[in-house]
């Protein structure tokens, strides 16, 4: 069998499928293992760039929103068979840029293009688009009814950030793009800088599927830049309708206020920080602690505590079983090994939580792996701090995320002051609760809380791992997200990126094919009242 062939990438943003000009300004990618760079050099592109890219978006639009379903889901799983077909070269470029496991590049590949068939299914299937049809009552007294008929209708074009931690799943293919292509709207992406060569490969996956579908290539476009500029500019521009943001509070709060301060403001949905608190209850530390103490581990170490729902808080109430599992802990993260974070920027901001939390009064520092990290790569080590209740409460600065593998135990003298650390809490993506069947049963009052508290509650589980299906939620109060209504998870996602409209007394051959009177698509409409798939009249 011959050599592969060498991996070669061109360093620039792709424009409705075009490559841009060299700019001015270049960087490039680093090894997190070995701090070293890697070629080739990646050119920002300009503010020009950012307005031809709107412009050819938006034109798209007029066409792409009004393709058929067959049409999307036709382009949704080409652009999953592309990536696929891009084989271990995007495996490897990303494990090289990320630092992440070939075996977790690899299930989260299939996770991506799995999103996308799924949605696929989604508008395959159709009735997601929650048809509505009023019928004419001209006879009603004493003013006749007219004919109205709502569905829901795309938005035009979206903005989307890559992630640094999901290099596919919430980056250029991931979930953002494809519940807002799937809903018919063309999307721009601004690539994460801490893996430009895995964007442009993804990016050229998804350009192949609307050369071979004969989309319009303004559907689509890939942009290298800064966060601040080229990212405030695109949210900015009066032709974007939308943003699919995940990352930190502080970046994802400018592209907010960023895009609410325009004379037109428009939605930034912005997954930002969450602790994800762990409540356990006597009960449950009393039959399982032991398995408890290794599960949470392996919640809080897993990507090196570089999941949005590592469970960074842990309340208990105290005593020896407390201590017991305390003490179990400790000797389980003492065991882990110091891993490779994304990059060196998320790894010195992990020291710097580290650092900051240690300086606070009344925490101790109980637990740290006993592994020497290695100083060439971008190492976060284990760490387990303690505290009580009281001290977590007089604390504001104990209640912020710390990015990576260390988290906060909490000892509560009773279940009052569990309740209190509970109300205290800012809006959560997770929260989890411990307890036998009984304590689950008595818990009431702690779960009526924490149902205000997060998006997702969880009962005898851990938050990491985040299943993609129909009824996942992953958002929460701010500063979880921007907005609580919304999820980036599941087939839900797409009613971020979509509007209702109304049509008033259309003649039949006027509307959408979802609203006529025949229902030739065959979903589930609301008829007068009643769900069904009956034709008008039927």
């Amino acid at each position: 069998m011959p050599p592969a062939a060498p991996l070669v990438l061109h360093g620039k943003s792709l424009l409705a499928g075009v490559q841009l000009k060299r700019g001015k300004r270049t960087f490039h990618a680093v090894s997190p293992q070995t701090s070293t760079r890697l070629d080739p050099a990646f050119h920002e592109c300009s503010l020009a760039d950012v307005e031809h890219a709107l412009q050819v978006a938006d034109e798209a639009f007029a066409i792409y929103g009004r393709t058929s379903v067959e049409q999307r889901v036709t382009f949704l799983e080409r652009i999953a068979d592309e990536i696929i077909a891009l084989g271990d070269k995007l495996l490897n470029r990303a494990n090289l840029e990320t630092g992440l496991p070939l075996d977790r590049l690899n299930g989260e590949r299939a996770r991506t293009c799995g999103q996308l068939r799924l949605f696929a299914d989604l508008i395959a299937e159709g009735s997601w688009i929650d048809a509505r049809i009023d019928t004419a009552l001209p006879n009603r007294k004493p003013i006749p009814k007219v004919d109205l008929r709502r569905m829901l209708r795309p938005l035009g074009p979206v903005i989307v950030f890559g992630s640094s931690n999901f290099p596919f799943a919430f980056s250029v293919a991931g979930g953002d793009t494809a519940s807002a292509l799937a809903a018919g709207n063309p999307v721009i992406v601004k690539a994460h800088r801490s893996h430009p060569g895995t964007s442009e490969l993804v990016a050229g996956a998804i350009i192949r599927a609307i050369e071979a579908c004969k989309m319009p290539p303004g559907v689509f476009s890939m942009l290298h830049g800064s966060g601040q500029e080229i990212g405030t500019a695109l949210v900015r521009h009066p032709l974007a309708r939308a943003a699919g943001f995940t990352g930190s509070r502080v970046a994802g709060r400018a592209l907010f206020d960023a895009a609410n301060a325009r004379p037109d403001p428009i939605p930034v949905f912005a997954e930002m920080a969450s602790l994800n608190p762990v409540f356990i209850l006597p009960g449950a530390m009393r039959d399982r602690g032991p398995a408890l103490a290794e599960a949470l581990k392996n919640s809080v170490t897993a990507g090196v505590g570089q999941f949005c729902t590592k469970p960074g808080l842990v309340f208990a109430l105290g005593g020896p079983a407390l201590q017991k599992f305390a003490n179990k802990l400790a000797s389980h993260i003492a065991d882990v090994p110091p891993g490779t974070m994304l990059h060196a920027g998320i790894c010195e901001a992990y020291h710097d939580g580290l650092e900051k939390v240690e300086a606070v009064k009344g925490i101790t520092s109980f637990a740290m792996s006993e592994i020497e990290p290695d100083s060439a790569a971008t190492h976060g080590e284990p760490v387990i701090f303690t505290t009580d209740a009281k001290n977590f409460l007089r604390h504001p600065e104990l209640h912020e995320e710390m990015f990576g593998p260390a988290t906060i135990l909490i000892d509560a003298p009773d279940m009052a002051s569990l309740l209190r650390a509970a109300l205290s809490l800012e809006g959560q993506l997770t929260a989890t609760v411990h307890g036998t069947e009984e304590e689950i049963a008595d818990a009431t009052e702690l779960l009526a809380i924490l149902e205000r508290k997060a998006g997702r509650l969880i009962i005898n589980g851990f938050p990491t791992g985040v299943e993609v299906c129909p009824s996942m939620n992953h958002g929460g109060p701010y500063p979880a997200t921007t907005d609580v209504r919304f999820t980036s998870v599941g087939t839900a996602a797409i009613q971020r990126f979509v509007r209702p409209v109304c049509y008033q007394n259309f003649p039949g051959p006027s509307l959408p094919p979802e609203l006529r009177d025949s229902n030739p698509l065959k979903i589930m409409r609301t008829l007068d009242g009643t769900l069904t798939r009956a034709a008008v009249g039927a």
